[in-house]
Formats: structure tokens, C-alpha cells, sequence
């Protein structure tokens, strides 16, 4: 099931929504590196479910336990084990769909491919997994403690933040409960994604992120591309339909002199639609990225699906889901970042 990521740096992770707990083991890691678990634990609760009114109300401490491969608080160099505990699962919430296919959901795709699934808040499809990867990222920060991740929501539905992201304070990003720098324009997503709950649909949206003091030369030529790679982990988060960097799908519509970033003496460039990337490899310009999120499949409206023996019926969502998967993402985002940069630090090493 690939529950692997990464070459070096990389983590291994297991568990399903409802089972007893969630975890992983992260190998690779160097040894002697004084970790910082209160940091390890914030990352964690920007993630945690019930933390707002505009998010699922599952209500899960998400407090990690370490196992092994720290000792006085220090990695040893060997396999970091740790867990996870699931404390308030509410199975009941999904025994309707237990013969039925949510759609645009994995329900289908998984019981085709496997033959059975795990139907209790979407078992190993849920996005609950992404907490293990929350505690891979928060400890490869610590890996590479001088380069700078930050993302952010960048739009929710149609509302946009349109300031460039270098004309914002990323210590904003948390003032809000969506998770957007922008004051006036978190206001706006919020009441969005308010009415949106209300009318018991939900709505997607994008995240930026933003790459900071990267060395130049990480990242390889041909299948191992920087920006291959944070594609890769990107797309592999629940619900992305899409991830671009730099200049992006922008950059389609534009002539190669109006694209090209013009060297300074220094190596430097004057603009920066390469995204700080060029051939596969960083030049030591900031990194920056956008990925979207699809609206959470699972809506509290009637709908059209068909249950296991093929019959057509109708089916309504219940229980505890994000309206809009977005703020929660954000954290992820930057896990998955961090987790590749780590991963290709230590590769040029």
C-alpha cells in the first residue's frame, strides 16, 4: 500500500481512523539532534480536529508518545517509533454507508481493489493518517532548522487573499481560525465557509506555501526534480486536485522574454517565476507553491450512489466532517515540504 515516503529521511506510518491508535516510525534521522517536542506537539494541534467552529468536531487530544530512537532527549541515529491514540471514534455515525459508496469518495475505488474495506470514517483512507505525517514533518523542521516553511490559506471558494505572499507576515497566519494572514480577507472565508456548513454542503479551496533560505543544488536532473518531488507529496495529501509552482499555469500564457529571471552578479535572480527551482534543482531563491483542495465528498445532503450489489439508493452524510478541509491543511502542507527537504538535505550530503 506504499506506506512509505521518502529515501533517506523517511517515514512509515500505520492505522486507521477508528482502530485503537495511529503511528509511525521515522528512519534516518541524524543522530544528536536535541528535539523540541513542545514544537512537535504545536504542530500537532494546528492539525487536531474540534479546534474551531469551521472544522469537524471530533474531539482528539492527538498527544504523540515516543517509543524509541531518542534518548535524553537527543535522536540516537536509529528508527524513531511513535503512536498516536484514537480517543473518540463515534463508529455508529457510519454504519449507513456500510454496504453504500459515498460519492467521489475512495469507498468505491478501495473495496474494488481490495475487497474489503474498512468503512468506519473511511479507515486507512482517512485523513486522520495525515497526523503521522504532521509528526514526520515536525521533526524533519528540526533536521533542517534553517530553512524556513511557511504556508497558508491562499483562497476558499471564489474568495481570494491577493496581496503577494511577500507583502504578508506569516506570524498572521495563526491570528485566525482559517488560517489566512490577510484579516479582511480571513473574515470573508470564514463566513463562507459558515454558510456553506449550514446549508450541510461543503467547499474547496487552496493553500500557498512558501520555501525560505533553501541551499542551492538540492534536487536531481532527471526523475528525482525538486519540484517532482514536493508534487508527489502534495498530491498524495486527501482531497488535492492540483498542485502548481512558480509561475505555474500562469506561466503558459506568457512569452519566454516575458518569463525568463534575469541574473544578478551574485547568482541571484531579478524575478522569480522559476518558483526557485530551475532544471530539477534549487537555486537558492525562495520556493514557492500552490495546491487545491476539492470540497470534502461527504455532505449532509441526499444524494444519488449506488450500494454494493449495484442497486441505485439514496444516501445522506451524517456525523463529524470538515466543511471545508483547508485550515487543517495547512500544517500538513508543511509537513510534507519539510519531509522533502529533509529527505534531499541529507541526500547531498
Amino acid at each position: 500500500m506504499s506506506n512509505t515516503f521518502g529515501k533517506i529521511y523517511t517515514l512509515t506510518t500505520f492505522g486507521e481512523s477508528h482502530g485503537a491508535a495511529i503511528g509511525g516510525v521515522i528512519d534516518g534521522c541524524p543522530a544528536g539532534i536535541e528535539l523540541d517536542f513542545n514544537e512537535i506537539q504545536k504542530e500537532l494541534d494546528r492539525r487536531k480536529p474540534g479546534q474551531s467552529k469551521i472544522v469537524t468536531q471530533r474531539k482528539e487530544p492527538d498527544e504523540v508518545q515516543f517509543l524509541s530512537g531518542i534518548f535524553e532527549g537527543k535522536t540516537t541515529g536509529t528508527s524513531i517509533g511513535f503512536l498516536i491514540k484514537n480517543t473518540n471514534q463515534k463508529s455508529l455515525d457510519y454504519s449507513h454507508i456500510k454496504d453504500t459508496y459515498r460519492p467521489s469518495h475512495a469507498d468505491f475505488t478501495y473495496d474494488k481493489k481490495y475487497g474489503v474495506r474498512d468503512y468506519r470514517g473511511g479507515g486507512r483512507t482517512s485523513a486522520r493518517e495525515t497526523a503521522n505525517w504532521v509528526v514526520g514533518g515536525a521533526v524533519a523542521k528540526q533536521v533542517i532548522p534553517n530553512i524556513k516553511i511557511n504556508a497558508f490559506t491562499s483562497s476558499v471558494g471564489d474568495i481570494f487573499m491577493e496581496k503577494p505572499y511577500q507583502a504578508i507576515d506569516f506570524k498572521n497566519t495563526e491570528n485566525n481560525i482559517v488560517r489566512c494572514p490577510d484579516e479582511t480577507t480571513a473574515a470573508k472565508m470564514i463566513e463562507r465557509i459558515a454558510e456553506i456548513k449550514k446549508q450541510g454542503d461543503t467547499i474547496g479551496g487552496t493553500v500557498t506555501c512558501v520555501i525560505q533560505n533553501v541551499p542551492i543544488g538540492l534536487g536531481e536532473p532527471i526523475f528525482d526534480k525538486l519540484h517532482a518531488q514536493l508534487g508527489k507529496a502534495m498530491l498524495s495529501i486527501n482531497a488535492v486536485k492540483g498542485f502548481e509552482y512558480g509561475s505555474g499555469f500562469c506561466g503558459a500564457k506568457m512569452k519566454g522574454s516575458e518569463h525568463n529571471d534575469l541574473f544578478n552578479a551574485d547568482g541571484t535572480t531579478k524575478t522569480n517565476l522559476s518558483g526557485g527551482i530551475q532544471g530539477g534543482i534549487s537555486n537558492g531563491m525562495d520556493i514557492y507553491f500552490r495546491v487545491a483542495f476539492k470540497p470534502v465528498a461527504t455532505i449532509m445532503q441526499q444524494q444519488q450512489t449506488i450500494d454494493k450489489s449495484g442497486n441505485i439508493v439514496a444516501m445522506k452524510g451524517k456525523g463529524r466532517h470538515d466543511p471545508c478541509v483547508v485550515p487543517r491543511a495547512v500544517p500538513i502542507v508543511e509537513a510534507l515540504a519539510a519531509m522533502v527537504l529533509a529527505d534531499f538535505y541529507l541526500l547531498s550530503k
